[in-house]
């Protein structure tokens, strides 16, 4: 039994202190290469006036490679700590102090591996940023997603590296085993694939960029898009609250992308407004007179009506016995010109697209006329308020026109009637 545990050296007070001392040195190597080499590229990038070099500081690229320092000395010293030289050199030691130096020589370089590939990550981090700044094309093609992939790999191929050192073997070995093992991995990273694939699909086909407003009803989310990663969308809603939606979603599921309306400069309006049947009659004398005065309608009233009077006349140049079948101008003909023409001249429609007023086909709720137009301005306050401005206008002219807005009778509606029936 005491041959199977490890006899400590007769030196081994010495060999202590030799390993105490190693550990100060692998200390003060750290302090000195985290605290004074940091400071020393941070004052020197702080006078230059390229901004990427102090994306790798607050990145942290410097600092997480000077954690290398201390991992390099414990790796070279352990040796000359513990009197134990390579296989083949001259100084011969223990089975313990080999055993003892292989193990911290591993984890040293196990360590190095894992340190070096986390400030590959904040090195990559900081190329997102600096390509986030001085690229005008960021928002169109984000790289975030393909620095991820980056990532991951360098990740995995560091936990081979880590693996095969810890085990003493070659990372070829491992890396060898890795075709057995592919339909595993597929199956591991099946969402990363598709992540992958739809990021590049998204990014050749400028499906989505930052900043663009978005709406994906599968997801509840309407609003802009604020982050375009690997493996998630984020967008933000137009109440504060934030959607995380997969990446491969933007392929697989519809979804409406406002871009085009922001960049065309030009908002639809699409509204119609109810009219009653029953105040729809045909103009009067009088109100032919007060509505020529209009100066919207001018023009349009003039030339009407000399056109219905000509063929009025010659509809009565016919056979005199017979009621000629004349043309008169409607109250409802002459709103929806009316309206029509208030469009066309107000400031804020857009000119350059289509602008109608037309009527839809009447149903039980009245006969509907249809304001179909653009307003100039996109942004969503003053859209809304162009929108209101509008009908507020044309539900006010309506009485002018001998017309009534159509809505269905409420409480106040049957307290008349049931009075009128009363009195």
């Amino acid at each position: 039994m005491q041959g199977m545990i490890p006899q400590l050296p007769v030196d081994w007070p010495s060999l202590g202190a030799a390993v105490a001392i190693l550990a100060v040195v692998a200390w003060a190597a750290g302090w000195v290469s985290t605290r004074i080499l940091h400071r020393v590229i941070s004052g020197v990038t702080s006078r230059t006036r390229s901004t990427w070099d102090d994306r790798l500081i607050e990145r942290g690229v410097f600092r997480r490679l000077a954690g290398v320092v201390p991992a390099v000395v414990v790796y070279l010293g352990i040796g000359r700590a513990l009197g134990v030289s390579e296989p083949g050199g001259e100084v011969l030691a223990s089975e313990t102090l080999m055993l003892l130096w292989t193990g911290v020589r591993r984890l040293a370089a196990a360590y190095i591996a894992f340190t070096v590939v986390r400030a590959f990550q904040a090195f990559l981090d900081a190329v997102n940023d600096i390509y986030n700044e001085g690229y005008a094309e960021a928002k169109s093609r984000p790289i975030k997603g393909y620095l991820q992939v980056a990532t991951l790999v360098a990740y995995l191929a560091a936990g081979v590296v880590i693996v095969a050192v810890l085990a003493g073997r070659s990372p070829v070995v491992f890396l060898s085993g890795l075709g057995a093992l592919a339909a595993v991995l597929m199956l591991v990273f099946r969402d990363t694939i598709l992540s992958l694939v739809a990021s590049i699909q998204i990014a050749s086909n400028d499906m989505i960029r930052i900043g663009d407003w978005v709406s994906v009803p599968q997801a509840g989310s309407d609003g802009e898009v604020i982050d375009i990663a690997l493996h998630t969308v984020k967008v933000q809603n137009w109440d504060k609250t934030i959607s995380t939606i997969p990446t491969n979603k933007f392929i697989t599921e519809s979804f409406k992308n406002w871009r085009g309306m922001s960049e065309s400069g030009g908002r639809r309006i699409k509204r119609s407004l109810r009219l009653d049947m029953n105040s729809v009659r045909f103009l009067t004398e009088d109100e032919i007179g007060e509505l020529s005065r209009r100066e919207l309608l001018q023009d349009y009233m003039r030339e009407s009506v000399a056109a219905i009077t000509r063929y009025n006349e010659q509809k009565a140049a016919g056979n005199p016995g017979v009621i000629p079948e004349i043309r008169r101008l409607t109250n409802l003909g002459t709103f929806r010109v009316y309206v029509q023409k208030y469009l066309e001249a107000h400031p804020k429609t857009h000119k350059d697209m289509t602008l109608l007023t037309r009527q839809l086909a009447p149903g039980p709720e009245g006969v509907p006329i249809e304001v179909y137009c653009f307003s100039n301005d996109t942004a969503w306050a003053n859209y809304e308020g162009f929108q209101g401005d509008i009908f507020d206008h044309l539900i006010a002219t309506l009485p002018e026109f001998g017309l009534r807005a159509f809505q269905a009778p409420g409480g106040s509606d049957f307290r008349k009637a049931l009075k009128g029936r009363e009195a």
